[in-house]
């Protein structure tokens, strides 16, 4: 834990320091208020000690411009008898507490210490909000297939290991919910599992992403940043889609993987973490490494562990599990009380190769769900999302046919707008083209 002591006397000061250094603290001195706030622009603290009657910039000033840019940070205010009412307004101002000089080593450590806990509650709520702005309802890892055994079976093995793990596998195939398995099974368990969607994030601002950033560091940086990565320390972090990293990006991160810390962007003060990283993929990291688009360093150190989740189309055994599963899932989401999938509705969906596996069933699933009539999920529930005009000439046709043809109704249904048809299918924009550019269809 780092604390900051700002005090305009060496005494105090050196108290302080005398007190509170050891017991996992870190403790740093600044003279004056200016000097405080620039060590604060430099390196994130846990805590800062400051006293309010100071010459020049006031410990009043200093307390308003760190909550402002740091409103995370705790601050304890100490204070003479004589300035009470002082500390009392310091506290309306955002203090976590003061402390009256003189002072005993006990009360420093007492005030100290209940400051810390406020620090991780705080860390721990502005992890929660950050993963609830992208997080889904974690289901089970469904399936009875030898592949699906054998992924359990790894999950099992790895979980309590703490070692580097790389998820391979088609998009839909449940990357990120076998990433979260590991990390249940895990001694980090009641830890952060922090996730960060590499392909969504714009190239420059995967950095600050990452490692956070220091107030004023490029246009737009308002306030100071906390990284996922340092979000997650203790925990695990999720890092999917590995392969959309940038070269010069993937050499940062193997540096803060080898050495265990990190640096802020517009900071040289490195900050220690401790985290466990399980990346994720749908490409061929080998082949990318050939073809010098990914390091082979950072490949190595991410493939300790190389997991490979097999596409839906190869563990047919398991889509009737699935897909009842699903149907009683958005049963009681959705408030219906569907009985089953008929017969011929199952048949056509075990027959049909899902070009975004699991997460596009699930969406086949609640769509049938949300809009049948029926006691059973029939083949005219499954119109709209493209299937039940196949269900006859399914047996008759190759799985390439039918998902070619699928792919082409559902443009045609979202008048070729890209976009909506990825998500319709389950699968990615550029799984999409590249299904596209295999068949032939469209531009």
């Amino acid at each position: 834990m780092k604390i900051l002591v700002i005090d305009d006397e060496e005494y105090t000061r050196d108290s302080c320091r005398q007190i509170l250094s050891g017991n996992r603290y870190r403790v740093t001195e600044a003279k004056d208020g200016y000097e405080g706030l620039d060590l604060i622009k430099k390196e994130s603290f846990d805590t800062v000690i400051l006293d309010l009657k100071m010459p020049g910039l006031s410990g009043m000033d200093v307390l308003k411009r760190i909550k402002e840019n740091n409103p995370e940070t705790i601050v304890i205010v100490i204070t003479g008898y004589a300035s009470i009412d002082s500390a009392v307004a310091a506290m309306k101002s955002g203090a976590y507490d003061f402390l009256p000089k003189p002072f005993t080593p006990d009360e420093l450590r007492v005030v100290v210490k209940r400051a810390l806990e406020k620090r991780k509650l705080l860390m721990d709520n502005l992890y929660l909000r950050q993963e609830l702005k992208s997080s889904t309802e974690l289901d089970m890892i469904i399936g009875h297939s030898k592949a699906i055994r054998k992924i359990h079976d790894l999950v099992r093995k790895v979980g309590p290991t703490g070692s580097t793990v790389l998820i391979s596998g088609e998009s839909g195939t449940g990357k990120e919910l076998v990433s979260r398995a590991i990390h249940k099974h895990s001694t980090r368990s009641n830890k952060p599992f922090v996730t960060v969607d590499c392909s969504t994030l714009v190239e420059n601002l995967f950095e600050s992403e990452l490692f956070g950033h220091v107030k004023g560091s490029f246009t737009g940086a308002n306030a100071t940043k906390h990284g996922r990565l340092e979000l997650a320390n203790g925990g695990t972090v999720f890092l999917d889609e590995i392969s959309n990293i940038g070269i010069s990006l993937q050499a940062k991160l193997l540096r803060s993987i080898q050495e265990r810390e990190i640096t802020k962007v517009g900071s040289t003060q490195a900050i220690k973490i401790d985290i466990r990283i399980i990346a994720a993929t749908n490409k061929n990291l080998q082949k990318e490494v050939k073809e010098g688009t990914f390091r082979e360093d950072l490949f190595y150190r991410l493939s300790v562990v190389p997991i490979h989740l097999p596409p839906l189309r190869e563990r047919k055994d398991d889509i009737p599990l699935l897909s009842n599963y699903f149907m009683n899932k958005y049963n009681k989401k959705r408030r219906k009380s569907i009985k089953g999938i008929s017969e011929r509705s199952m048949k056509a969906l075990v027959n049909y190769d899902w070009p975004g596996n699991v997460r596009e069933l699930e969406n086949a699933i609640e769509r049938a769900v949300v809009l049948t009539e029926n006691e059973f999920i029939e083949p005219s529930d499954l119109y709209y999302y493209g299937l039940s005009a196949e269900i006859e000439a399914i047996k008759d046709r190759t799985l390439v046919d039918v998902e070619k043809q699928h792919i082409e109704k559902t443009l045609k249904m979202f008048s070729g707008h890209k976009i909506k048809t990825s998500k319709a299918l389950g699968i990615d924009r550029k799984t999409l083209r590249a299904k596209m550019k295999k068949y032939g269809i469209g531009s």
